[in-house]
């Protein structure tokens, strides 16, 4: 059992895994998609983080590819859908690395209000520029938080306890913590925050969000933070309001376009502006997190090749088997249509077997079935469940021997 683990993942990851029987090769930088298919022959799990992308074509050339960790919170760099119709899970760590990411934004937040990376730089140039001008509190200041999810609510309740008043916008439905208050509009939102701070999916829909006409709208000498996606900000209209003075001071963390390896060239309008603090896609890379995602997202793949569990799978239907600590179980992804279980229930009945457990979910047009069984699984059974049309795959995994 092969897995390829890219950009950099933490070695606790390729510690689980190989406890678990498999082959590790770490890389420490992304691959393109030629690189990509070429590694891929024999892999059974792929482990990226936010930089690889992994395209139907590259899924289709892997042929014993069984599942992909997302060792980030996103996942829009996987073709989910057709990972779904090739009955490959895609996981990822979606709270994992919440707090490193919020503390990042409210470290932000008061070096931008401070102007404190200005005030370094000079230091480090030998120049004493001791002096309070555009220098201000964050207390009372107006947070507008774009995207209530994980992140946003996370920011939502530090914030508010170091004294800024909390505004919010999104899209869903979401349930307003502390003394938030939520905003009907996005436009609504910019009129009236002090710092705007951006926590949106990857999501197409996305791209583009924030551009010259949302900057325009933002109240005048208030900060910008992007930590969510590069491809959400148009960085040359933030550059024309950071000169113009319309905008005091921008920290960005993603970009639209970010070097493929460590060490590489960084290339942005937004370099050499002052108040503007770039870091290189570092929100969720702190040791505590990453050490935790690594864990979490290399356990989730394990879980899912050796004993077919799907829990927090994004793309397929997620089931909360058990360990399986005896006797066989039977994993069955099928099309979601009425009376496939029946059917199989018919054959393992008919069959003799002994079912100890059963699971059972559905997302859109796939059924996920698994079935836990007091000894052998008959091979007749397995192979009627392979002969139907109804089958996508069928799966069979023993409990590890004590």
């Amino acid at each position: 059992m092969k897995a390829l683990l890219l950009e950099n993942i933490h070695p606790l990851a390729v510690e689980v895994l190989t406890d678990r029987g498999y082959e590790v090769e770490l890389l420490d930088r992304s691959l393109d998609h030629d690189e990509l298919v070429e590694k891929l022959q024999g892999v059974s799990l792929l482990g990226i983080r936010s930089n690889t992308h992994v395209s139907a074509e590259a899924l289709d050339a892997a042929p014993d590819l069984k599942a992909v960790g997302c060792f980030c919170i996103g996942t829009n760099q996987i073709d989910h859908a057709h990972a779904a119709e090739r009955g490959i899970a895609v996981f990822n760590a979606p709270y994992s690395n919440t707090r490193s990411v919020v503390e990042l934004v409210i470290g932000e937040i008061i070096m931008l209000a401070r102007r404190l990376a200005e005030k370094t730089e000079k230091m480090h140039a030998g120049i004493w520029d001791k002096s309070a001008k555009g220098s201000h509190e964050i207390r009372g200041r107006v947070l507008g938080i774009v995207g209530y999810g994980n992140i946003g609510t996370q920011l939502s309740n530090l914030a508010e306890a170091l004294g800024l008043t909390v505004i919010f916008y999104d899209t869903a439905d979401r349930l307003a913590h502390g003394n938030a208050q939520r905003k009907r509009t996005l436009d609504a939102l910019l009129e009236e925050a002090d710092v705007v701070s951006l926590h949106v999916d990857g999501r197409p829909g996305n791209a583009g969000l924030f551009g010259a006409e949302q900057f325009a709208k933002m109240k005048p000498r208030s900060l910008f933070i992007n930590a969510s996606r590069g491809m959400v900000v148009d960085t040359e209209a933030l550059r024309d309001h950071i000169v113009s003075g319309h905008i005091a001071g921008a920290a960005l963390d993603v970009f639209p376009i970010e070097p493929k390896a460590q060490g590489d060239v960084f290339e942005s309008p937004l370099k050499g502006l002052d108040n503007v603090i770039l870091t290189p896609h570092v929100g969720g890379s702190t040791q505590e997190a990453q050490e935790e995602i690594g864990y979490f997202v290399a356990n989730k793949l394990a879980g899912f090749h050796q004993q077919g569990r799907t829990e927090l799978s994004v793309n397929l239907p997620t089931v909360g088997a058990p360990e399986l600590h005896s006797g066989v179980r039977l994993g069955y992804l099928h099309d979601n249509l009425p009376g496939v279980l029946a059917e199989v229930n018919q054959l393992l009945a008919d069959s003799g077997a002994n079912v100890t457990g059963q699971y059972l979910a559905t997302v859109r047009q796939q059924g996920y079935a698994v079935i836990d069984i007091d000894g052998e699984v008959p091979e007749d059974v397995v192979a009627k469940l392979a002969g139907s049309e109804h089958c996508q795959w069928v799966r069979t995994w023993h409990a590890p021997q004590a």
